[in-house]
């Protein structure tokens, strides 16, 4: 009955079909998602006293992913989750190659409450559907998962879409180029890294939109950059995973907005941005606008 309860509370609706959790050790734990193996290790005792909550966690965080991308992105990944201070999750990082793996550091007093608050999990395991890229596109990799992130779980039911837009209109500021700041490439500062590459997303998401008349997302273009075989097995560029997002879409969208975003600051008046779409927030209070000239692309974000 607990392990239904925390289904119940991490997604909203029983699912039937959920993988069994395999006991591997005392401290070694994996499930399988159409075909792909996902094992978790749960090295201190205090951690394992919590094991049904955090494989709970861990399930629903692989399930958002495969929803969102049509499956996981690899065929196996190792997730070691790490005792740390605190009743958070506190960081997390995914490192590629042909095994891929990710840590993420999780409070040792942590609840279900405090999972169901957690991004993190969700945010590393986008990573593993891109390609390892230099050091100059890591603005790709965090801004995509930043967006991602939110859009997935927003799609999943887990976020509501009032908790999604609010989020982005207090934090995307946070990515727009400031004084002496140049294009993405060349500006590696933690604000033009996460939130810029997440407004590059958010553009790039809205123009695929517009072109495909509200048929085809960015989560189209990002399938088919899986299907080209740029997971995180993969080493390439930003410029050849643009290129395998719009052979995938039919549209060119990606390259020509990063020929745009490289180099140049390129600013975007986000408020312009969400009067379009028809999202605003007024006293602390998401307000809708149907009658915006965009509200039909915002109304279809959140489609699963």
């Amino acid at each position: 009955m607990r392990i239904l309860i925390m289904l119940l509370a991490f997604s909203g609706s029983l699912y039937a079909a959920d993988p069994a959790i395999e006991t591997l050790s005392d401290r070694e734990f994996a499930f399988e998602i159409d075909g792909s193996r996902i094992s978790v290790e749960i090295g201190d005792r205090v951690l394992r006293s919590k094991k049904d909550m955090l494989l709970e966690w861990v399930l629903y965080s692989a399930k958002t992913i495969h929803q969102y991308y049509g499956r996981f992105p690899v065929k196996s990944v190792h997730i070691n989750l790490m005792v740390t201070a605190g009743n958070e999750v506190r960081f997390g990082r995914a490192f590629g190659g042909d095994s891929p793996y990710v840590r993420i550091d999780v409070g040792e007093n942590i609840s279900t409450e405090m999972l169901r608050r957690d991004w993190i999990m969700v945010h590393e395991m986008v990573h593993l559907a891109m390609a390892n890229v230099p050091q100059a596109h890591a603005w790709l990799l965090e801004g995509l998962a930043t967006y991602v992130e939110s859009i997935a779980r927003g799609q999943r039911g887990h976020l509501t879409e009032d908790h999604v837009w609010r989020y982005f209109i207090e934090r995307m500021p946070q990515g727009l180029p400031q004084a002496g700041d140049r294009g993405l490439d060349l500006t590696p500062t933690w604000g033009r890294t996460y939130w810029g590459g997440a407004i590059f997303c958010m553009l790039a998401d809205i123009e695929i939109r517009k072109r495909s008349d509200n048929r085809l997302s960015l989560r189209d273009a990002l399938r088919g950059v899986l299907d080209a075989g740029l997971s995180m097995h993969a080493d390439t560029s930003a410029m050849k995973v643009f290129e395998a997002g719009d052979r995938a879409i039919g549209v060119d969208v990606l390259v020509p907005l990063y020929q745009k975003m490289k180099t140049d600051p390129y600013p975007i008046d986000l408020d312009a941005l969400w009067a379009s779409l028809g999202v605003t927030l007024q006293d602390q209070k998401i307000v809708y606008d149907d009658q915006a000239p965009m509200a039909h692309i915002r109304k279809r974000l959140f489609e699963s």
